[in-house]
């Protein structure tokens, strides 16, 4: 049995009441995309024929570039991201860079294969804040093979150039399915 007790408390007066809302449309099946390659998938993604996975409305970051063997996405921080050290939770980073990376693995993929994260390193160097501004992420592909994948990236602000955190990843490469 749980020895804590939790109260509502009242806000502050000079806390201002903030909300956040976010619109999705999920996608169309997967299964729908098996002709086409990994990369061409990011830019149809990019050129909007492709709905966004939801997780970038949710977490206010999106795909802003993609090549062979490179995808690079942007988001905005702010309080709505808080720890409870006011500071940007580490899973936002975390999430940030697994999206990069898994997509430039994808990125490498022949047409109905897809990738699953087996293993996400991440690497946090300086706290984010809610100020800090916009974050770019650019994952790179470092090896793709038939059965196993693994990339890098980086977390760097825009407007200042910082590092804020780095990754890697494994990630298993999933052999295109026989149809039904």
């Amino acid at each position: 049995m749980s020895t804590h007790e939790f109260h509502e408390e009242k806000p502050v007066p000079d806390e201002a009441l903030r909300s956040r809302t976010h619109h999705w449309q999920a996608g169309p099946p997967v299964s729908r995309f098996s002709h086409l390659t990994g990369e061409e998938i990011l830019h149809e993604i990019l050129a909007g024929r492709i709905q966004p996975p939801s997780m970038s409305s949710t977490l206010g970051f999106g795909l802003v570039d993609a090549g062979p063997g490179r995808a690079v996405f942007e988001g905005e921080v702010g309080d709505h991201l808080f720890n409870p050290m006011n500071t940007i939770h580490g899973g936002y980073l975390a999430t940030l860079l697994d999206s990069a990376l898994g997509c430039a693995v994808m990125s490498l993929l022949p047409a109905g294969t897809g990738y699953t994260t087996t293993q996400l390193n991440v690497h946090m160097v300086r706290p984010v804040f809610a100020g800090s501004g916009r974050l770019r992420c650019e994952g790179i592909a470092l090896h793709v093979g038939r059965t196993l994948a693994t990339a890098e990236a980086r977390v760097v602000g825009v407007e200042d150039g910082k590092l804020y955190a780095h990754g890697s990843t494994t990630c298993a490469v999933l052999a295109p399915r026989p149809s039904a």
